[in-house]
């Protein structure tokens, strides 16, 4: 494997892990699984695809074509990470919302089966703003980092 995809795969993993000490900061709680959970701070996608932009960047300069491919598809990878995915977290918080709404419009009493329920629509899928932000300086500081300790 080359060293810009070991880059931005280390990265995206590095992004992962950090998410749990920041959500243990937030929460008080160790939880493991956060590590393979989507959205959070900070976003692995943006992580990934900045690291590998920089490394190419800086390997190849920033007049190729290789950067400016790693560029444009990993800006398109943040929007969606921060735009699409994160509409769709939106809309699965509405339909949870909705169903306990259904269930108590119709009479039913709330005894919080939707708070113990396995198959609620997962709300958390994309990012915060800042979020890719956060995941983007992360990347541009591990593709620097990595391509200084790893080129020759």
């Amino acid at each position: 494997m080359n060293k810009p995809i070991k880059t931005a795969l280390l990265t995206i993993g590095l992004a992962q892990f950090l998410k749990i000490p920041l959500k243990k900061m937030t929460t008080g709680k160790w939880e493991w699984d956060t590590f393979f959970e989507t959205g959070g701070m900070p976003s692995s996608h943006s992580a990934g695809v900045a690291s590998l932009a920089t490394y190419i960047a800086l390997k190849r300069g920033m007049r190729t074509v290789d950067f400016s491919l790693a560029t444009i598809f990993g800006l398109l990878v943040m929007y969606d990470a921060q735009g699409v995915r994160r509409q769709a977290g939106e809309i699965s918080i509405k339909l949870n919302d909705l169903e306990e709404e259904v269930e108590r419009l119709a009479g039913q009493q709330d005894h919080h089966y939707h708070d113990r329920k396995s198959k609620r629509l997962k709300e958390i899928l994309g990012h915060q703003p800042e979020e890719v932000v956060g995941g983007a300086l992360l990347g541009i500081a591990t593709g620097a980092l990595a391509y200084t300790l790893l080129e020759d």
